[in-house]
Parts: structure tokens; C-alpha cells; sequence
């Protein structure tokens, strides 16, 4: 049961499109390598080891929280873990990034892909969720995330990132039986997956699409829309949920489309313009170039300014970033940004 004092915090507040005394902002990737907190955690255990320690996860979760004064608080976790249920065997090597080591190579092996209705192995998340909660100050609320559907398949089926998802494609357009298939697993696992998190003590989620930038609206509509939609169906209505996707501003009005109370915008589309598109009865959230964290602080200032009066003093912006922190930026730039837009928003530029 949510309280009063979440209910009515700002970022809630700003999802439900209602005026706020000042921006709220978080930022993606805030428990991350720029942080020292978070690398003398890291130096103890690998990084799977730490999305799998839930004394570790809630640590570096609340640990950058509180550094950086932000109105939110994001789950420290990754994408893929839900895949291993799943039947796929997760490695992050060091230097490589995620490694799939049976990837699905032909339609026929959506066969050995399990629809995942036990989430025990995926306790650790849950566990993690309630320590973060138990912590977290009262009006602070915690974000929990997903994959969407084709980002889950992507990797799946690449085994990996790729450049050009060839593979991934190659199978959309071959065997639509299959793929559909493919993705009705994966959207039911991850709306089973994302109403745990919320049971476990989150107030929001974030659905990210990172890689179905690279569809075509035609392709995007035809075999993505229907699944990621099947996912935001599924939650409970009185939750928040981002849908984020990223490197495709032409696909913004079919991710409108796709559901979710609030939009995220990457910073290679304009937000005035973006949210004219999308229309005022959705909330947005972005969308400075994560870049900009790394400019002396006038310019950041600037550039900050930019997006802030890009939302026009709307209500329902919630101030990010287009992308996640980059591990190089310095903590005083990401400390000062929040300071900035809480000032600014409070000043009438929110």
C-alpha cells in the first residue's frame, strides 16, 4: 500500500501530470562507475555478483540516492538477469559486456525458451527492492525496471550487442509464428517479473527498449508494439510506468501508443517539439545529452536551462537524462545538476 507521503511526493506528483514546487529529477545509471562509492563496492565482487547481493544492491542503490539529492531512487540491477530462468546462460565478460553462450539461432529454438511463472530464482531482486524500501526516506520512491520485450530478444538471439541485429531481424521477417511466440514469453515473464518488484515495494517502473531504436515504424508497429503493450497492460493501473526507447525519434508516436503514464525522451529529439507530438494528457521525461555532465559548469547550467524551458513550465516533466550516466563524469557535475534543475524548477521554469 502506497503512502501519503509517496503519493504525493514530486516525482508521483509529475506522473500523473499535477504541479510540483519544483522539477523532480533522477538520473539513469545514478549508482555507477563515475561514482567511488560505487567502485569500492564493485572491487569486492563481479557484477553479477553484485545484481545477485541484495545487501550490495540496496547499498549502492541508497548509497547515490542520497549523494546526489535526487526525488528518486532506481533499483541497482540489469536488463538480462531475467533471462537465465529463461533457459539462457548469462555470462558478463570482462571486457566484452553481456555473452549469451546458447543463444536461440533458429525459430524452431523458441521451443527450449521457458515461460517463467515461478520468480524464486529472482528473489535476489525482490529482496533487494525491500531493503532499498525499508531505508529509502518516506517521500523518496523507488523506481524498478525491465527489458522490453525486443531488447530481451535481441540479445537473446545475437547472443550479445550487435551493430545491424541481423539475426534478430532475419527471424521477425522469416517466421512470424516464431517470433511471436518468442516475444509473448518474454512479455509475460517480464509482466510477471515487473508486478514482483511492485509487490516487493516499488512505486514505479521503467520499461527500457534500448536497441529497438534500430526498427522501422512499419516494423516497429507490426512486431513490437503489440508485446510491449501486453507488458504495460498487465501492470496495475495506479503505477507509474516509463516507456523509454531510445535512438528512433520517429517512433515516439507508436511508443505513446504502446502505453505507459509517462514517455522517455532521449536527447537526439527536441522536448518541446516531442511532447507537442506525443501530446499534453502524457507526461515526459529527459532529456539532456549525458555529454553535457562533462562541460564546465556555465554551459551545463545552459544547458539544462534549454530543456527546462523546453517543458515550458508544464506540469509532468520529469528532468533526466537522454541516456545513462557515462562512467568518466565527475560526481560534482551530477551533484550540481540536480541542484540546478531543482532551482530553476522552483523559480517557475518547472
Amino acid at each position: 500500500m502506497i503512502t501519503p507521503e509517496l503519493q504525493n511526493c514530486r516525482f508521483m506528483r509529475a506522473a500523473r501530470r499535477e504541479p510540483v514546487d519544483t522539477t523532480p529529477v533522477w538520473l539513469m545509471r545514478q549508482a555507477g562507475r563515475y561514482m567511488p562509492e560505487y567502485m569500492a563496492v564493485r572491487s569486492k565482487v563481479t557484477f553479477l555478483e553484485l545484481c545477485k547481493r541484495p545487501d550490495l544492491a540496496a547499498e549502492v542503490t541508497l548509497t547515490a540516492r542520497e549523494r546526489l539529492g535526487v526525488d528518486a531512487a532506481i533499483l541497482f540491477a540489469d536488463l538480462l538477469p531475467i533471462l537465465e530462468p529463461m533457459g539462457l546462460h548469462l555470462e558478463y565478460a570482462q571486457g566484452e559486456g553481456p555473452v549469451i553462450h546458447n543463444p536461440l539461432t533458429v525459430p524452431s529454438d523458441v521451443n527450449r525458451v521457458d515461460d517463467v511463472e515461478d520468480l524464486d530464482s529472482m528473489g535476489f531482486v525482490f529482496e533487494a527492492v525491500k531493503l532499498i524500501r525499508r531505508d529509502l526516506p518516506p517521500d523518496i520512491p523507488l523506481l524498478g525496471f525491465g527489458g522490453a520485450p525486443f531488447t530481451l530478444a535481441s540479445y537473446a538471439i545475437e547472443g550479445g550487442g550487435s551493430r545491424n541485429y541481423r539475426n534478430t531481424k532475419l527471424w521477425m521477417y522469416s517466421d512470424l509464428a516464431a517470433w511471436d511466440a518468442l516475444m509473448q514469453k518474454l512479455s509475460r515473464t517480464m509482466a510477471r517479473y515487473l508486478c514482483a518488484q511492485i509487490d516487493a515495494g516499488c512505486q514505479a517502473v521503467q520499461l527500457f527498449d534500448s536497441w529497438a531504436g534500430c526498427l522501422s515504424p512499419d516494423d516497429y508497429r507490426r512486431y513490437v508494439l503489440p508485446h510491449t503493450k501486453s507488458v504495460i497492460d498487465a501492470l496495475p493501473g495506479d503505477v507509474p510506468v516509463i516507456n523509454f526507447l531510445t535512438g528512433n525519434p520517429a517512433l515516439l508516436p507508436l511508443l505513446r501508443e504502446a502505453g505507459g503514464q509517462v514517455v522517455g525522451l532521449d536527447w537526439r529529439v527536441d522536448l518541446q517539439d516531442a511532447w507537442a507530438n506525443l501530446g499534453y494528457d502524457v507526461a515526459v521525461q529527459g532529456n539532456l545529452d549525458p555529454v553535457s555532465l562533462f562541460a564546465e559548469l556555465p554551459v551545463l547550467e545552459q544547458r539544462i536551462a534549454n530543456v527546462m524551458r523546453a517543458a515550458e513550465g508544464r506540469p509532468g516533466h520529469i528532468f533526466n537524462l537522454g541516456h545513462g550516466i557515462m562512467p568518466e563524469t565527475p560526481v560534482e557535475n551530477a551533484v550540481a545538476l540536480v541542484e540546478i534543475v531543482h532551482e530553476l524548477g522552483a523559480t517557475g521554469q518547472q
